[in-house]
């Protein structure tokens, strides 16, 4: 073992020692490793930036919520549209028959929206008007900033009050404080009772939280009138301790004896959660991983080569050097770790400047607002890759190395 130690050390001394006499021609040699390195780093960089997003956007949704709907999420939503939209809309009516027949709901809610303009003292801003009863805020899980949340006595009075996102409370009045305040939503007044925390963007780039108005689902109806046509969603608030599938099943034999589906009959509604937006979301994400993969394999694949050829070039400039080592001794393992520690030590540091440059890259792209995150795992495999390419492409120089004739070694000029 000792003498494994030191045969490491001893490989790793004259191999920094030939990479610093060649200097350029290293870096050259490297070139290959790191835009590979630089390809894997920062296509894993934006996609685990894009999942973060995805499951904070996602998580808004909640992982205990059905979402009762016209149309289905999911793979098949955009390409048969023309079919979902001919069903008949979810009528508000369907909240109370939830509530009544199910055993596993422990919330219900309907809602409903629409864009109207907020105004406020010369003020104004573009925000989404959502129209849902007091449950809403249990059921997706609304946190505030400041003040209250919409309650029974709202819904019951058909209260002008209104809960708003953290962006409108900071456009409309950047100075004053919201609570109290009344503006103007679509050019009817609205007292603010609560200002929600800061959430962020909003799934898919849709609305965001943060610029959304909520108001009791009564004075939604009163002010904008519930569409016939297209409905409102009712979410529904699953019991803890209820598994998802068997809320799911419960809920759709009620819906279908409230909707006279006939047996055999495909549904006319959808239940939706979040795991259908996930499914969809995963099979994009295999193929960007798939497309970044093969670029990835044929940067490291050219870059390899390139570190063979020049340990090849290296292996024949110090051939005499090889023979004198043999001579005085040397084991063939000795000179194949030698020449393996050199190959492994340039396409390192190739991994190194490549990595550096992801850090930049990355910083980069979240200065441009977009996601990007650059874990430890990814720079682990990275160094592993490096590592890998290292072995695989110096191999066979090393192997040339370490069974060259010591005789015809120490002859060479």
């Amino acid at each position: 073992m000792r003498r494994f130690v030191f045969d490491v050390v001893e490989g790793v001394r004259i191999a920094v020692q030939a990479i610093w006499a060649n200097r350029m021609r290293s870096l050259l040699t490297t070139l290959g490793v790191i835009i590979g390195i630089v390809a894997v780093t920062l296509m894993a960089t934006v996609i685990n930036g894009l999942n973060q997003e995805f499951e904070t956007a996602l998580s808004q949704l909640g992982a205990d919520v059905l979402y009762v709907d016209q149309f289905p999420w999911g793979n098949n939503a955009g390409a048969e549209w023309w079919r979902f939209r001919n069903r008949p809309a979810i009528q508000p009516a369907l909240t109370q028959t939830i509530q009544k027949r199910s055993r596993f709901a422990d919330a219900v809610a309907p809602m409903t929206d629409t864009d109207r303009q907020a105004e406020y003292e010369g003020r104004s801003l573009e925000v989404e008007v959502l129209g849902s009863p007091p449950e809403y805020g249990r059921i997706r899980d609304v946190t505030l900033a400041q003040g209250r949340f919409l309650t029974r006595a709202d819904e019951r009075g058909a209260r002008n009050v209104c809960v708003v996102g953290a962006s409108v409370a900071d456009h409309l009045m950047p100075v004053a404080t919201p609570l109290g305040k009344t503006i103007r939503i679509g050019g009817v007044p609205c007292r603010i009772v609560g200002v929600q925390e800061k959430e962020g963007e909003g799934l898919f780039g849709g609305p965001s939280p943060d610029e959304r108005v909520i108001i009791p689902f009564s004075t939604y109806d009163k002010l904008f009138g519930i569409s016939r046509r297209w409905g409102v969603e009712i979410m529904v608030k699953v019991r803890p301790g209820v598994s998802m599938s068997r809320a799911e099943d419960e809920l759709t034999g009620i819906l279908r004896a409230a909707r006279d589906v006939a047996p055999g009959e495909e549904n006319n509604f959808a239940v939706n959660d979040q795991e259908q937006i996930r499914s969809s979301f995963s099979g994009t994400k295999i193929a960007i991983y798939g497309v970044g993969l093969f670029l990835t394999g044929l940067a490291l694949v050219v870059g390899g080569i390139g570190v063979m050829n020049i340990m090849f070039v290296s292996v024949r400039e110090r051939t005499k050097e090889i023979g004198i080592r043999k001579a005085v001794g040397a084991k063939k393992y000795t000179i194949l770790l030698q020449f393996l520690i050199e190959a492994v030590i340039v396409c390192l540091l190739g991994g190194v400047i490549g990595l550096g440059l992801s850090a930049l890259g990355a910083m980069g792209i979240r200065a441009l607002g977009f996601a990007a995150a650059l874990p430890m795992e990814t720079v682990a495999v990275a160094f592993g890759i490096c590592v890998g390419v290292g072995v695989l492409f110096g191999i066979a120089p090393a192997w040339q190395a370490a069974t060259a004739d010591p005789i015809e070694a120490l002859r060479y000029e």
